[in-house]
């Protein structure tokens, strides 16, 4: 496979990837197409994309996974940010998939911005729902809220654990991720990946614009209703982000709660 090239026709797969001390569950529709990795959120699994998937068809190459501790993926002692990063290029290599389109939502929208941020030369573009906003929205209160709710919360989260709507994570370690995500969001850490993300003009047709998003015909799977929160952000932010649809392009999209679903 060339550097440029973006995908090897392939025979649809469903296995598990070994990375570091885990292995992680993941589906490979195969086909010529684009890839299309689904970075999910932080309760969510692969199968949350189904839906999504079929409407999108088989122009494009769908390659969806658990990530650790959720769905049917294995265990793991560490569940840090970098992990994730690490697992989107584990999925990749496996897959022999050299450049893709990230989908993310939620939490998986900041796996995706900063994945593309970091590698600006293998995404074909980034899609990014209820998430990834650069915005300084941590601080000592809200980490002692964040904390305190997951406390709450705990004796819920073992309950729902058996019925796969949780991650195998205790209420400490939500915490401590959902806090985590709120560093990484912060202005002078996402900022420039979202930069990356909205500014890249490859693949744009002619006199295109930056951020700007091919958009098909009917509605896009992945685009949601604009409505009051999503506006207060984007006064907030003093800046403009374009809903998320799929396209071979840069597109992005607002989050309003701090917290991962």
């Amino acid at each position: 496979m060339t550097k440029n090239s973006i995908s090897p026709t392939t025979a649809k797969w469903t296995g598990m990837v070994r990375v570091d001390d885990t292995a992680l569950a993941v589906t490979d529709t195969g086909g010529p197409g684009i890839p299309v990795v689904y970075l999910n959120g932080h309760v969510a699994t692969q199968g949350y994309w189904r839906r999504v998937i079929a409407e999108l068809g088989t122009g494009w190459r769908h390659i969806t996974y658990d990530m650790r501790v959720r769905g049917k993926s294995k265990r793991s002692a560490d569940l840090s940010f970098e992990t994730n990063l690490r697992d989107v290029d584990a999925v990749l290599a496996a897959r022999g998939a050299d450049r893709a389109l990230v989908v993310g939502w939620s939490y998986g929208a900041y796996v995706a911005a900063h994945w593309a941020g970091r590698n600006p030369d293998r995404t074909v573009g980034a899609v990014l729902v209820d998430g990834a906003f650069p915005y300084d929205w941590l601080d000592e209160a809200m980490e002692q809220r964040i904390r305190k709710l997951f406390r709450r919360l705990s004796w819920l989260m073992l309950l729902l654990r058996p019925t796969g709507l949780t991650p195998r994570m205790t209420a400490e370690q939500i915490a401590d991720s959902n806090i985590e995500v709120g560093r990484i969001s912060r202005e002078r850490e996402l900022g420039p990946a979202a930069r990356v993300v909205l500014t890249d003009r490859r693949g744009l047709p002619a006199g295109g614009t930056a951020g700007q998003v091919l958009r098909r015909p009917r509605r896009p799977a992945l685009d949601f209703p604009p409505g009051r929160n999503e506006n207060r952000y984007h006064q907030q932010a003093g800046r403009y982000i374009s809903p998320p649809v799929v396209a071979p392009h840069v597109a992005g999209a607002a989050v309003d709660l701090p917290l991962c679903g």
